[in-house]
């Protein structure tokens, strides 16, 4: 008998087994068992997290344009309508996101914590999404402004310089949507056809159980019809512009506002020109545009009307590409009531060699081609890369290469939210 209570074992040392022999041990995920989780949405959100800072934006915009439109009110019948600074917030979230489709936002609704704090837990549908973004581009303008005299009457904004610069946007509209005068009569004819058709259908059976499919059907073809109609009512004003090719205008049968430009790359596609002006001192946008023109020539002087009409002030400076330089638009900056200083690269010359300015040229143009000459003026002006084009570059990012939405006032208004979430990014790191 051993004089131990327990057996010591062999004291021999054992075989080791080679490494990888056995069965490899894993925590295997067991998705049926049973947790108990007591959360609300609000402790599932980080306190520094940056859907707090867009829905303190949103907490504190004026939205009386909307608020005052709600028909349901405390005492009265009706069912309460969607907050519109959850609206408001959602879109400016998704923007910093790069979210740009309604469809999209709704289902991040669903399944986003981020998404799902800022509408604290009441549904949102796509189709109330996509209608407060297309129907509130003057509200969009009017909380850009606001927020700008904000930074104004706090000295952190002063717009005495300014940069400007256009980017050119890929259209919801296809190549092949772009057709002659002749093909949209037959269209429209076509149409129109369509139309009628489905409003007899829907008004013989209007019990039937899929009418709701009819009249989704006929507010369709009714909308293609209006789009075929503003194509034809665009294309006389086509026509009187210049055509170098020589080709027959064509117009878009699913976006009649769009154009094809000459894009980055060389090529030609339907695109809007989205045009951003910057505060050179805080990089925030001061003033958003959006229009069908493939050039940007002629839209510097407009840019300087807006912010007096918006703000009140004519900058004392601006900067701007080679692409706005017009000789017009310099003369007139140059003198009363706007007295602003351009400063714009000098195109070369035509002629090789010649240099000076030619003698017909006004004192203005003159005064323009020696200031861009003088070193401080060539510092002056790489602010413009640092700031506007920092604008178009943080906008690309977020998801600014085609728009999903069709129109001018529907781009304007996608234009706008992107400069409502650059310039609450901005206005943070300014506060900070």
């Amino acid at each position: 008998m051993s004089d131990t209570l327990f057996p010591l074992g062999d004291d021999r040392p054992k075989k080791q087994e080679p490494v990888g022999a056995g069965t490899p041990r894993v925590l295997v995920p067991v998705r049926n068992q049973m947790l108990m989780m007591y959360s609300d949405l609000d402790g599932l959100l980080a306190e520094d997290h940056q859907a707090r800072t867009v829905w303190a934006f949103a907490e504190k915009a004026d939205l009386s344009l909307l608020t005052n439109k709600i028909r349901a009110v405390e005492g009265h019948a009706g069912r309460p309508c969607c907050d519109p600074r959850v609206l408001l917030a959602l879109w400016i979230y998704a923007t910093l996101d790069g979210v740009g489709s309604a469809r999209a936002l709704a289902k991040l609704c669903e399944e986003h914590v981020a998404y799902q704090w800022i509408c604290g837990g009441n549904p949102v549908n796509y189709h109330s999404l996509s209608d407060f973004r297309s129907n509130c581009g003057a509200l969009f303008d009017a909380l850009l402004i606001d927020s700008v005299a904000s930074l104004r009457s706090k000295g952190l904004v002063t717009m005495n310089r300014i940069a400007h610069d256009g980017v050119r946007v890929r259209a919801n509209a296809g190549q092949g949507s772009f057709r002659r005068g002749s093909r949209l009569d037959e269209f429209l004819k076509e149409a129109q056809e369509q139309v009628e058709a489905l409003k007899q259908e829907i008004d013989e059976d209007p019990a039937a159980s899929n009418l709701r499919r009819k009249a989704a059907r006929e507010r369709a073809a009714r909308e293609r019809k209006e789009k075929i109609e503003e194509a034809l009512r665009q294309l006389p004003d086509l026509e009187k512009k210049r055509n170098r090719s020589g080709e027959e205008r064509r117009v878009s049968t699913t976006d009649p506002d769009a154009r094809k430009m000459r894009m980055a790359d060389g090529g030609w596609r339907p695109a809007f020109n989205v045009q951003f002006t910057v505060d050179t001192k805080t990089a925030v946008v001061v003033g958003v545009d959006v229009n069908n023109q493939g050039s940007d020539g002629g839209q510097l002087l407009p840019a300087v009307e807006r912010i007096k009409q918006q703000h009140g002030i004519y900058p004392e400076e601006v900067l701007a590409d080679g692409g706005f330089v017009k000789k017009e638009d310099i003369e007139a900056l140059s003198l009363p009531p706007y007295e602003t200083t351009v400063y714009a690269p000098v195109p070369k010359p035509k002629v090789k060699g010649r240099s000076e300015p030619y003698k017909t040229q006004t004192p203005e143009i003159i005064r323009w081609r020696e200031r861009m000459d003088m070193p401080v003026s060539k510092e002056i002006y790489k602010q413009r890369g640092a700031t506007v084009e920092l604008v178009n570059a943080h906008a690309r990012n977020r998801g600014l290469q085609q728009l999903s939405v069709r129109g001018l006032k529907k781009a304007r208004a996608v234009a706008l939210l992107f400069a409502l979430a650059h310039n609450l990014v901005r206005t943070t790191k300014l506060a900070s």
